[in-house]
């Protein structure tokens, strides 16, 4: 029985390597592989994302925002402290401390 050169132990089972330009390449693929694309909302959800973050805004009641990343959606319980319409953001105030939110990141929000 031969033995095939590509199972077991053979020649060309032992002189496998990858050049370094191909394992980056490699690499890069799989992180593309898990990077996630923006959902388009419907006009309702941007409607009741709008109430809500007004609601905050006038209230100063405590909201969850569920902001867009490449790789998974984050939740921020906060409350709205300022909606800037030229620049489409939002200064969102949690624990003891703020930051700017582009409104186009924001995907969901929650009383």
């Amino acid at each position: 029985m031969k033995r095939k050169k590509l199972e077991g132990n053979g020649l060309w089972e032992s002189s496998r390597m990858i050049m370094p330009e191909h394992k980056i390449r490699i690499l890069d693929d799989v992180l593309n592989e898990e990077t996630r694309k923006k959902p388009d909302l419907d006009p309702q959800a941007m409607v009741e994302i709008s109430q809500v973050l007004a609601q905050s805004l006038e209230d100063c009641s405590p909201i969850t925002l569920t902001v867009f990343k490449e790789y998974e959606d984050m939740q921020i319980h906060g409350i709205v402290m300022r909606i800037d319409q030229q620049l489409k953001q939002i200064k969102f105030r949690y624990d003891d401390d703020w930051d700017w939110i582009k409104i186009e990141d924001v995907v969901g929000a929650n009383t």
